[in-house]
């Protein structure tokens, strides 16, 4: 029997966030395979808590591999490097061990995630077979969304979703309606028009720690830099999302 690789959005980081039928793939894995940043990783012990309530498979962390961030110009290539290098980590994990594994996946696999991808690569390196499939999970678009009571689009109206990395991009083709995702440096606080935008803001949505802020971007900058800062004090990681619309 080929062996299965299951690829499980657990939400974006609270374990009531889990579908029904992502804890029922979890319970009938033998392990899980989890990327760990360092050995304190705070977010580890949030899929162990979620293994412990499902079936608790064996969760096999793996120290992640560096990634170059020094050549901005070729992100794309760094990316790819980094892809590769986790691609044979876990390959490792699969050839050692037997039995079928999952990977959990923050938010949703289709969002800014590149877990699909990579089990992509290990299967194209042609030393390990499986199948595999992936579950849909809670994304932290729809989290922020529900936490604000807000629509994330106007009516009839289109959204883009993009990295803070290419936000200043998108306002400048004229994009008015955005959410920002993976932005560690906060790139709105550098927008040129910063009394024309509104931004309903978040950190570490889902968690008990989890931090809100909205309003006038230019008047609520400097709270929602004291909420990142507490956010990544309490928890030992910070991860935003937010909307942008423009006024």
């Amino acid at each position: 029997m080929t062996r299965r690789v299951r690829l499980v959005g657990i939400g974006s980081g609270h374990p009531d966030q889990l579908t029904l039928a992502a804890a029922a793939a979890i319970e009938g894995v033998d392990f899980v395979i989890a990327a760990a940043k360092s050995a304190e990783d705070p977010l580890l012990e949030s899929r162990r808590e979620i293994c412990r309530r499902h079936g608790n498979p064996e969760l096999v962390p793996v120290p992640d591999p560096p990634r170059d961030r020094n050549d901005p110009a070729d992100y794309t290539g760094a990316v790819g490097d980094w892809h590769d290098a986790r691609a044979a980590a876990y390959e490792k994990v699969l050839l050692e061990r037997d039995g079928d594994a999952a990977f959990l996946v923050w938010g949703d696999p289709a969002f800014y995630d590149s877990t699909i991808r990579i089990v992509e690569r290990i299967l194209a390196r042609g030393n390990v077979t499986f199948d595999y499939d992936v579950l849909p999970g809670i994304s932290s678009l729809q989290v922020l969304a529900a936490a604000h009571r807000i629509v994330l689009h106007e009516v009839g109206q289109p959204i883009l979703v993009t990295t803070g990395r290419r936000l200043a991009e998108a306002v400048d083709q004229g994009h008015d309606n955005l959410v920002v995702m993976l932005d560690g440096s906060l790139s709105c606080t550098t927008l040129k028009d910063q009394p024309g935008w509104h931004i309903w803001w978040g950190a570490n949505l889902g968690t008990p720690d989890q931090a809100l802020v909205a309003g006038p971007l230019v008047d609520v900058l400097p709270e929602i830099e004291a909420a990142r800062a507490h956010a990544k004090a309490t928890s030992g990681w910070v991860m935003d999302t937010y909307l942008l619309r423009r006024s």
